[in-house]
């Protein structure tokens, strides 16, 4: 938390320095400028206290949008603002530039904009990616698949939303929809408010999911409720045949109490083709030990945004995409939804089309 909030403070301060230098305004206009700035950050806070539930609806989600949205755009600025300073340094950016400059403020403007723009854009648009797995054990006939994670269903990502993505689902015709996790974004009550467990029911296939950390950080019993009621299949440490497949859903490891994956395949049927659900991609060999077939997991949106993609990639032994350990094949989702602002830069939304054919 010491990180996650006190990095984004300091680069307010900076930012903000640089802003009372640069803009060609009174002291009283810089300071209401800074201040909006400011209090733009300040409104995570109330995200995080989830203050916003006691809000009404439509200044609850423009609290959110607003919050999350900052922190992207003031990570940006601070990468621009720390590319100028060191231009500046080694005297390639005359001084003046950054300094009562109509034009630089202009300039940056329209940057940001642009880039924002594209941002949103590029996370509107859902990638499909198609996948095509191989078996030698018994099918009745080709299976198709549709696999997602991370909705974040919310104050941001809204019913109309959601009916957009089981609009792009239904037309795959599916056998099966699998989701592992963060179904829920931080707060049960949009999903409540706006009844969204309706769009769940008018998918054309059986769904099947685990639970991510957003789950808990919502209410586990809560979220529990809404999968009922949205005639999802939980599966909590559990496994489930269905027709050639065996699904396998752990609970995701925020809760420390969770059952070992050795113990959960006591229940699963290794004659048929094994799927695991685990929303976190740690431990990717507890699969390939237990001769799983294929996993998909989500949780690390590959980052959101392009440079936070990189450190992701160095924490994950895989971040996202593709990946095999021995005959376990794994899929990590950078997710159809997203955490935040609605921004997509060097990643990308997307849901995973999974064909599974007999040798």
């Amino acid at each position: 938390m010491l990180i996650f909030m006190g990095l984004p403070l300091l680069t307010l301060a900076y930012i903000g320095w640089h802003f009372w230098y640069l803009l060609p305004l009174s002291a009283l206009w810089r300071a209401l400028i800074i201040c909006v700035m400011v209090g733009c950050f300040l409104l995570t806070f109330a995200n995080f206290s989830r203050s916003t539930d006691g809000m009404p609806m439509p200044l609850a989600v423009t609290c959110y949008e607003v919050a999350n949205s900052s922190l992207i755009i003031l990570l940006y600025l601070f990468m621009l603002f720390l590319v100028l300073d060191l231009g500046r340094l080694v005297r390639l950016i005359p001084r003046t530039l950054l300094y009562n400059n109509w034009t630089t403020v202009i300039a940056i403007v329209v940057l940001m904009t642009a880039v924002f723009t594209y941002g949103y854009l590029h996370y509107k648009h859902k990638y499909r990616e198609e996948i095509n797995l191989t078996t030698k054990k018994p099918m009745a006939k080709p299976l198709k698949l549709v696999m997602m994670s991370d909705l974040h269903l919310g104050y941001h990502n809204r019913r109309a939303e959601l009916h957009r993505w089981v609009e792009m689902i239904n037309e795959e015709h599916a056998d099966a929809v699998l989701i592992a996790g963060d179904i829920i974004d931080m707060s049960i009550r949009p999903l409540k408010e706006e009844k969204m467990f309706e769009e769940f029911k008018l998918l054309n296939a059986p769904v099947f999911a685990c639970l991510g950390n957003h789950e808990y950080y919502s209410g586990e019993p809560d979220a529990q409720k809404f999968y009922e009621q949205a005639g999802i299949h939980l599966l909590q440490d559990s496994a489930t045949v269905v027709g050639d497949l065996c699904i396998i859903g752990r609970d995701d490891r925020t809760n420390r109490h969770r059952m070992g994956l050795t113990e959960i395949m006591k229940q699963a049927d290794r004659t048929k083709f094994t799927i695991l659900l685990d929303h976190q991609p740690y431990h990717l060999e507890q699969a390939e030990r237990q001769k799983i077939d294929f996993q998909f997991s989500g949780h690390t949106h590959h980052g959101q945004m392009w440079p936070i993609s990189w450190i992701t990639e160095s924490i994950y032994e895989c971040a996202f995409g593709p990946y095999q350990k021995g005959d376990t094949r794994y899929y990590v989702s950078s997710g159809i939804g997203i955490w935040g602002g609605k921004f997509r830069i060097g990643t990308r939304s997307e849901y995973a089309v999974i064909n599974i054919n007999n040798k």
